[in-house]
C-alpha cells in the first residue's frame, strides 16, 4: 500500500505541474474602450478625443517663443448660441517662481474669465467646427525650464430669447 501511495502522489504532482506550466504560457490583452456620444441638443468636444491629456507647448529655436496649441472642436446648439470662458480667468504658465502668460482663443474670440458667445445661434445650429487656439507671450530671457498650466475652459449653451 506504501509503494503505491509512493507512486500515486508524485504522479499526481506531475500533472498538476504540468497544468501550470500550460497556465504560464497564457497570454492576456487588456482593452479598455470608452465612447463619448454627445446629445444632438448641444454639445463641445475636442475633435481628437486624447487633446487636453498631456499637451505640450514646443520650443521655437528659429523664433525664440512657444509654439501656439491649436486643437479642432465640434459645436453644436440646437436652441441658441454658445458662450465659453476660462475658469478662474486666463491661466499663466507658471514654473513656481515666475508666470508666462497665455492667450485663449476660441473661434476668433479671445477667452476671458467671463461668459461670452464664440458662436451664434445661426452657425451653432446646424453644428460646426471651431478651433481652440492658446499662445503663450514672449518668455523673457531668464525664464527657463519646466512651465505648466491647467485651465478650464466651459463652454455654455444659452438659450434663444
Amino acid at each position: 500500500m506504501f509503494k503505491k501511495l509512493a507512486i500515486a502522489v508524485p504522479m499526481s504532482l506531475l500533472a498538476l505541474s504540468s497544468s501550470m506550466a500550460f497556465a504560464a504560457e497564457e497570454i492576456r490583452s487588456s482593452i479598455n474602450i470608452s465612447a463619448n456620444i454627445p446629445t444632438f441638443a448641444f454639445h463641445a468636444q475636442p475633435v481628437d478625443p486624447n487633446f487636453g491629456k498631456d499637451e505640450k507647448m514646443s520650443w521655437n529655436v528659429l523664433t525664440e517663443s512657444l509654439n501656439p496649441l491649436r486643437a479642432a472642436y465640434d459645436i453644436r446648439h440646437t436652441n441658441g448660441s454658445v458662450n465659453a470662458y476660462v475658469e478662474g480667468g486666463p491661466k499663466p504658465l507658471f514654473n513656481g517662481n515666475t508666470f508666462i502668460p497665455l492667450t485663449y482663443v476660441f473661434n476668433g474670440v479671445t477667452l476671458t474669465g467671463a461668459s461670452q458667445e464664440v458662436v451664434g445661434d445661426t452657425e451653432s445650429n446646424a453644428g460646426m467646427r471651431a478651433d481652440l487656439v492658446i499662445t503663450a507671450a514672449l518668455p523673457g530671457s531668464k525664464q527657463t525650464g519646466l512651465y505648466t498650466a491647467n485651465p478650464v475652459v466651459i463652454f455654455d449653451a444659452v438659450p434663444r430669447i
